[in-house]
């Protein structure tokens, strides 16, 4: 009897043990860290608005002297690019034909007429090419052309809304203050509903520096999570900032941005020119993600449901430590199911008579 008390003693202070812990993981997992209690909604709908300020003043010998703004350097205007060096080609004419050796053309450089020529009968000839002319040179870019463009500011308006709570909001502070979004600057614990960001402030925050990557540009992600806890009144935008246009490894040869544009006018005489443009810049790339997360009785009753019902396996456990991994399992064995052989042969007993 002293013998199966103690193993009862065991057993039920084993499981209590177990049943405790569980239910203290189940609590702290389920209910409070994945908040098991709440209906979630991961379709969450966005817009982005974005303006870039900032003054510059050049002056090369290509172009002279230049005063940039937003709508010089940034191009598309929908899109946010800051172009940090470019190169300006000779103006060229459309009327011309440039005549090329056959064995140098490149199609890049224009589409051929069909049409080939010859000095006399002696020479190879050339054939002619439709194309802009002179092509485009070779050039290396030595150094920023917008030395001050870290300090250059971009406004990020971002409006949120998730449609099964019928929940939505902006990453601007609601106030009444007009002269707010004039002075202030986005700092995580003492402006974390300023939208607008240095430029300088934003590459940091991405791990790298501004000038290492003005001359030859880039590609910096924005991301904005949302992560709504709508019984708390939680809803909070939260920024991360990294580089796409380099690997993990920074071993790669496709670093920087940069691609080429066209502007193109007609003389006094209407005659057709362009000028050809190959930019370097920042290319800035905003990502929204979000989840937002309300209380709802159908997925609380399910997660209660399945830790009782897990409780059940708790007790099965014990049981099979007891009698299989203890070393006095098999007296506990024979006491366990000392009473189901005596109401066995009890029931028999009976029956014969």
């Amino acid at each position: 009897m002293v013998f199966l008390l103690f193993y009862t003693v065991l057993h039920l202070f084993f499981c209590a043990a177990l049943c405790t812990v569980f239910v203290a993981f189940t609590h702290s997992w389920v209910f409070i860290s994945k908040k098991g209690y709440q209906e979630t909604d991961e379709a969450i709908q966005s817009s982005v608005i974005t303006k870039l300020k900032g003054v510059s003043v050049t002056n090369t010998s290509e172009s002279g002297l230049l005063v940039w703004g937003p709508e010089d350097y940034v191009i598309p205007p929908q899109v946010k690019i800051l172009y940090l060096h470019h190169s300006i080609m000779a103006l060229l004419n459309t009327s011309m034909i440039s005549a090329m050796r056959l064995f140098r053309v490149r199609m890049r450089t224009g589409i051929m007429s069909g049409r080939c020529l010859r000095r006399d009968v002696n020479s190879t000839g050339t054939c002619e090419i439709y194309g802009w002319c002179p092509i485009e040179r070779r050039f290396t870019p030595q150094g920023p052309l917008l030395t001050n463009a870290e300090n250059f500011t971009i406004y990020i308006k971002n409006f949120i809304q998730f449609p099964k709570f019928t929940f939505s909001k902006s990453n601007v502070l609601e106030t009444t203050d007009d002269s707010y979004l004039k002075k202030c600057r986005y700092d995580e614990k003492l402006h974390p509903y300023c939208p607008i960001f240095r430029l300088g402030d934003i590459t940091r925050r991405a791990g790298y520096n501004f000038q290492d990557m003005a001359t030859f540009g880039g590609s910096i992600g924005i991301m904005i999570h949302w992560d709504c806890d709508l019984d708390k009144g939680h809803c909070h935008p939260q920024y991360r900032f990294t580089r796409l246009d380099i690997s993990v490894s920074n071993k790669t040869i496709a670093m920087g941005f940069n691609f080429r544009h066209t502007r193109y006018f007609k003389n006094a005489a209407g005659e057709s020119y362009r000028s050809l443009f190959k930019v370097y810049g920042v290319r800035f790339n905003v990502m929204v993600l979000g989840k937002a997360g309300k209380f709802s009785i159908i997925p609380t009753a399910i997660n209660v449901g399945s830790s009782l019902a897990l409780m059940g396996a708790v007790t099965f456990f014990c049981d099979m430590v007891l009698l299989y991994l203890m070393k006095k399992g098999d007296a506990y064995r024979e006491r366990k199911f000392e009473g189901c052989r005596y109401d066995k042969h009890h029931t028999s007993t009976v029956n014969l008579q």
